[in-house]
């Protein structure tokens, strides 16, 4: 079942604060969840400079600029979770 659009976003909550760097995207992967279904989404080096800026390229400041900016992370991936269903997001520095 397809949660309408405009309950897609209530419905998505980040209960696991477990994230990843992944190197073949120069992201940070980190999970949302819609009721049992687990989403993947990146949010790109370029939008946490935007978030953090003069952010190094380097992993641990990557993940700490996520870990520093979450909550607005997270509010970024719902509304754009919100726009359509796709297995995994990426959040652009235009998310923020």
């Amino acid at each position: 079942m397809r949660w309408p659009k405009a309950n897609r976003a209530a419905a998505l909550s980040f209960p696991n604060l477990s994230r990843s760097y992944d190197s073949t995207r120069c992201a940070v992967r980190f999970w949302g969840y819609d009721s049992a279904i687990e989403t993947s989404f990146f949010v790109m080096a370029d939008a946490l400079r935007r978030l953090q800026p003069g952010l190094r390229p380097e992993e641990d400041e990557l993940l700490r600029a996520f870990d520093s900016n979450r909550d607005r992370i997270c509010a970024a991936a719902a509304k754009v979770y919100r726009r359509g269903g796709k297995g995994s997001y990426e959040l652009g520095p235009a998310d923020f």
